[in-house]
């Protein structure tokens, strides 16, 4: 397994990290979770430039301190959890519809939300970097004595493999089978409704509410849990998915939280102009399988990041292009 220099060498760049991400967070909440408002479209634009400068900023920094590996690693990593996350925006444009949530206080679920991806993601990446030093095939077999297999082959690198290539195909030929689901169904509505009293009705922005001199749980607390479950199913595709990119955590988690905390601004986006992206699926489909391929083959055929950026991009590239070009009509 690779040695994770940026850990040992670069601590300042992990500093950077934390403080830009600790500001960025109290900035939000307080300009904008302090109340309850409607995202505009020109608020939406501007905090998307932000987050993606912000990113960018920090991928030269990696360039400056870690060289050019690492910053192709971080910007491949970054853009397919950019891009599978916008399948996932797809999904909470749904929910928010289904529990008819008012828009202005979409941003505050979506706070929250992001807040438990953090904790999550991090969880995830870390000890799934762990699992993976333990399981490379020739070091399992040294523990029985048997040497001179020379392949690096990485049991769980090899699943994750098979998995994405599996979840391209399913990708591309998926239908609209969301569209109708009842999310009261979904686990994170179950838990929340088996743990709180859950009131019919919401009170403006808030979590709790208080009726006939009880204290309920609003329905804006099942959406957030409804939020959290859903992240923590399309984290199965986008986690294994950046780790055929790197074997390095802080790559990784940085490159996933940047990309994570520009999510709101773009699901507002997402919302009033869905219908043109009807075609990002399939480049997703092609993303997912590409990286399994690249998982199940680099014991024995290593695709340099370069490259691998270069892929991604181009696919992206040419399916926002063809979701412009033929969008999808607008439902009425």
């Amino acid at each position: 397994m690779n040695q994770h220099p940026i850990f040992s060498e670069h601590p300042g760049l992990i500093a950077v990290f934390a403080v830009a991400i600790i500001i960025m967070l109290l900035l939000d909440l307080g300009l904008f979770s302090k109340k309850s408002h409607e995202v505009s479209n020109k608020e939406a634009i501007s905090w998307s430039l932000v987050w993606i400068s912000l990113s960018m900023l920090f991928s030269g920094l990696v360039y400056y301190y870690a060289g050019p590996t690492k910053f192709y690693e971080f910007q491949s990593a970054y853009w397919i959890e950019k891009a599978l996350s916008v399948d996932n925006l797809f999904v909470f444009i749904l929910v928010f519809k289904f529990f008819d949530v008012a828009n202005k206080n979409k941003h505050k679920v979506l706070f929250y939300g992001i807040i438990g991806a953090l904790v999550l993601r991090a969880i995830f990446i870390f000890s799934g970097a762990f699992l993976i030093e333990l399981t490379y095939l020739n070091k399992i077999l040294g523990y029985f004595g048997v040497s001179g297999f020379t392949y690096n082959i990485n049991i769980i690198m090899t699943l994750f493999g098979l998995f994405l290539v599996y979840a391209g195909i399913k990708s591309w030929s998926a239908g609209d089978e969301d569209d109708n689901e009842d999310y009261n169904d979904t686990r994170g509505a179950k838990m929340i409704r088996r743990i709180f009293n859950v009131s019919d009705k919401y009170d403006d922005d808030k979590f709790f509410t208080i009726q006939n001199s009880k204290k309920l749980a609003t329905p804006l607390l099942v959406v957030v849990a409804v939020i959290e479950f859903t992240d923590l199913l399309f984290a199965v595709d986008s986690i294994p998915a950046i780790f055929a990119i790197s074997s390095d955590p802080f790559i990784l988690y940085t490159s996933n939280i940047f990309a994570i905390l520009g999510l709101r601004a773009l699901f507002f986006l997402l919302d009033n102009f869905i219908h043109l992206f009807g075609k990002l699926q399939y480049g997703l489909a092609l993303i997912l399988s590409f990286i399994g391929v690249k998982m199940i083959i680099s014991p024995f055929y290593h695709i340099d990041s370069v490259y691998s950026l270069i892929v991604i991009a181009s696919v992206l590239s040419i399916s926002v292009l063809a979701s412009m070009m033929f969008p999808e009509p607008i439902e009425a």
